[in-house]
């Protein structure tokens, strides 16, 4: 990746160019000490000077000013006013471009100005002593953040009322920038940097983050990373707590401006006749060397394509991103220019020149699949065939922000519709909406797409996971799925398969890595320190860096089946030579790819392709053929991923010749006690009471008429409560309950506590022989249903006194 450099020959500007900005639709306007606003072209053409009723009117406040302080000594002239820094107020989703038209300008006199697109001005503002150095519009528009050279840091409404005096310091506040919640901002003194709160009397964040004074800051809304630039002539990339990701050596020139990408992965640095872009991590990918003097100002196009700088000696610089690759199996996809990409294939070296009409904005490379995004269309081409794509319009003049793709789908948003999900065809298949959705808030972090489902996490409230069909667009479930901590990333298993085996992999704020099912989300931890994680693109296989070391669980479901052989299905691999903060590129079959974070990529390709072909044939219920394939390779790896989906098939068979492979005695008891049991209803109650699913088992007991049976798994799981409860609403069995609770109590040596069984007892005559004779008959009357061997009249009553083979779901389940 590198910028390909664009510049007039001879400077449009006649002094130093102060500030660059962009306008909501791709418009640059560039100020600068000769007093003059020029306007630019998204292409970096002069479209001419701009309106300067701005600088009249700083001019004409100046002179007022001059007169009322000359009194009885004749008029004196006032310095010009120069303006140092504009901001345009941000657009939003349902504005359009009516925001786009108001920018705030800071100047030299101590005032900003706000003013519309036209050059006039609406508002004029005194608000600090001294220049006015850094103006900042949230990223909802609703505050103007102002600091100058005294020191002093402000809030203004909209309008420009004062809001809040928020600072007052000893050093100027050359830079400043907004959190992306917008409830802190970020701002300079000195030689530290400093996050302070807007909440009043609440604690600021302080450090020392350079050796000299610090020049420029700025805070991404998407991966919340602040880069600082210095005097030391070193950048340095922090996280929101103030901690070092990275540094650079000193360079030759002090720092004079950095700006973040809109995507959050990459960002650009302003020296003396240099401009690098480096990685969100710090590392560079390109150097330029414009002939522009210092770099003052640097500044984004929306879409991320193209930056814009201001230049000491005058020039206003534009760079275009060019080189960028996108790599998929065998495909590589580079960016060649604005207008043209090539794709060539590794493997016979074959390759395409694909042209476009418009600006390519954004590429997503994938399952097959090449996803090109212009300013107005979006085409899709497929690896069998780059000469026809599928053609898409997009409406409304949209930005697209991100794409995410499937095996099947593949989802666009952009700042206006919002999120559309498209077949590879071209046909619309749903638009998914919740309330206060932001659409300019979704990047890829944020969304994950599968075949059946697509998961948003929400920016506002970073705590809610958002599910739907992809096949109508509507929620899945009452709600979104709650965290504990905010949510950092998301991902879905693609595995083709049941909407009952979806899971949703989350890595959340303290860098904790849960996995979830979308259907009846019950969270369960895999690991804590992680860095990074990818679903394999076509199996249900999980790698993550956990504390520096390599994972790949083989069958990430086990948690939900038996999570104490969890451990002996996922390969382990020492992972210190990929460093911190290493994040993974791809999982393609049995090969991973993970960069660095100095740049280097790195590729694992020595992963076991038995489990994925394990996967394969368990699918097609080949079982035989499963265990044939374990014994082949003799590894518990595979016996334990095949003994958790033996639990999951409900082949017992199969299960329980896997758990015995790995010494799992008491779980091969246990099975055949299982395999004794009439019913197939209560086999599947007792294996959902093996996965630690008892309302699950209760549920199948009780929609089989089977009451006995659930009352008997409460008493065995000593939830006293339950089972009285399930006994008294059918009016069944309270005696047997009572009975075995006092035989409970005595064994202890305790006196009753719950009041429901103090009330239930009375009148209650408890016979032992009644209560056997009971049971038997419920045990002979299941087994008549059945058709097949009952427990036993031994086993019924070894169950009930806590000593059959329920104990062990007991153990496992837990008890009250």
């Amino acid at each position: 990746m590198k910028l390909k450099i664009h510049q007039d020959s001879v400077p449009r500007h006649n002094d130093i160019v102060s500030c660059v900005a962009w306008t909501g639709n791709n418009e640059l306007f560039s100020t600068s000490d000769d007093q003059k606003i020029q306007r630019w072209s998204g292409d970096g053409e002069y479209l001419g000077p701009a309106s300067t009723g701005i600088l009249d009117a700083a001019t004409t406040t100046a002179r007022g000013h001059g007169s009322n302080g000359a009194a009885g000594s004749g008029h004196q002239p006032q310095p010009p006013v120069y303006i140092t820094q504009i901001d345009w107020f941000p657009t939003t989703p349902g504005r359009g471009q009516i925001g786009a038209e108001m920018y705030a300008a800071g100047a030299t006199d101590g005032k900003f100005y706000l003013c519309s697109k036209a050059g006039r001005v609406e508002k004029i503002v005194d608000s600090h002593k001294g220049a006015v150095l850094s103006v900042k519009w949230n990223y909802e528009g609703s505050a103007l953040m102002t600091a100058g050279e005294d020191g002093n840091v402000k809030i203004w409404s909209r309008t420009g009322m004062l809001r809040s005096g928020l600072v007052s310091s000893g050093y100027p506040v050359y830079a400043t920038a907004w959190s992306p919640d917008n409830d802190h901002v970020l701002y300079t003194n000195g030689r530290n940097l400093v996050i302070k709160p807007l909440q009043p009397a609440s604690k600021p964040t302080l450090w020392k983050a350079h050796d000299g004074v610090i020049l420029a800051v700025d805070w991404n809304l998407v991966n919340n990373l602040i880069v600082s630039g210095a005097e030391d002539r070193k950048f340095k990339v922090w996280d929101n707590f103030g901690r070092q990701i990275y540094a650079s050596v000193a360079h030759d020139h002090p720092v004079t401006s950095l700006a973040w990408n809109p995507t959050g992965e990459i960002f650009c640095a302003g020296l003396y006749n240099t401009l690098r872009i480096c990685d969100k991590l710090g590392w560079s990918y390109g150097v330029s060397k414009p002939d522009s003097g210092s770099i003052y100002s640097i500044a984004w196009t929306p879409d991320g394509t193209q930056i814009a700088c201001a230049g000491g000696n005058g020039s206003v610089i534009f760079g275009h991103l060019i080189n960028r690759t996108f790599e998929w199996k065998n495909y590589e996809v580079t960016v060649l220019d604005d207008h043209k990409i090539r794709v060539h294939d590794v493997f016979n070296g074959a390759h395409e020149n694909l042209e476009f009409r418009d600006k390519v904005i954004k590429i997503s490379l994938a399952f097959g699949y090449l996803i090109v995004t212009t300013s107005n269309q979006c085409y899709v081409y497929s690896d069998k065939n780059w000469n026809t794509p599928t053609i898409i319009d997009l409406t409304n003049n949209g930005r697209v922000i991100c794409i995410a793709q499937s095996s099947d789908y593949f989802a666009i948003v952009d700042n206006f519709t919002g999120l559309q999900i498209y077949s590879y065809e071209g046909r619309t298949i749903s638009a998914p909406k919740y309330p206060g959705m932001r659409p300019d808030r979704i990047t890829k972090e944020c969304i994950s797409l599968s075949n059946d489902t697509i998961a948003i996490r929400d920016r506002t409230e970073e705590k809610a996971i958002y599910v739907y069909d992809v096949a109508t667009g509507r929620m899945i479930g009452d709600g979104p799925i709650m965290l504990s901590c905010e949510a950092v990333s998301i991902g879905l298993n693609q595995a083709i398969g049941p909407s009952s085996s979806r899971m949703l992999a989350v890595v959340d704020k303290n860098r904790e890595l849960y996995l979830t099912r979308v259907l009846r989300p019950s969270l369960k931890k895999l690991g804590t320190m992680v860095d990074s994680f990818a679903w394999n693109d076509e199996k249900d296989m999980l790698a993550a860096i956990v504390d520096s070391k390599f994972m790949v669980w083989y069958y990430p479901f086990v948690v939900f089946i038996d999570e104490d052989i969890e451990p002996l299905t996922r390969f382990d691999k020492d992972g210190s030579q990929f460093g911190k903060n290493c994040e993974f590129v791809s999982f393609n079959g049995t090969q991973c790819t993970l960069r660095r974070a100095d740049g280097a990529n790195m590729i694992i390709n020595n992963l076991s392709s038995l489990p994925a072909m394990l996967q394969t044939v368990v699918k097609k219920k080949q079982w035989e053929d499963a265990i044939r394939l374990c014994r082949y390779a003799k590894s518990k790896e595979l016996w334990a991923c095949l003994a958790a989906m033996g639990v999951a098939g409900q082949d017992l068979n199969t299960a329980e010749v896997c758990y015995a492979a790995i010494d799992e005695v008491q779980k091969v008891q246990y099975i055949c006690y299982i395999r004794s049991i009439p019913s197939q209803e209560g086999r599947a109650a007792e294996l959902a009471l093996m996965r630690r699913q008892p309302r699950e088992a209760e549920a199948i007991l009780l929609a089989a008429g089977l009451i006995f049976r659930a009352i008997r798994m409460w008493i065995t799981l000593f939830n006293w409560e339950r089972a009285l409860e399930l006994a008294v609403k059918y009016k069944t069995h309270v005696d047997t309950v009572l009975y075995f609770r006092e035989k409970y109590l005595q064994k202890l040596e305790r006196k009753e506590t719950i009041r429901a069984f103090m009330q239930n007892s009375n009148g209650v005559s408890l016979d032992p022989e009644k209560i056997k004779a009971k049971i038997a008959g419920e045990e002979a009357k299941e087994k008549a249903a059945g058709g097949g061997n009952g427990v036993g009249g031994a086993a019924a009553v070894g169950a009930l006194g806590g000593r059959s083979g329920l104990s062990a779901a007991a153990t496992a389940t837990g008890s009250k």
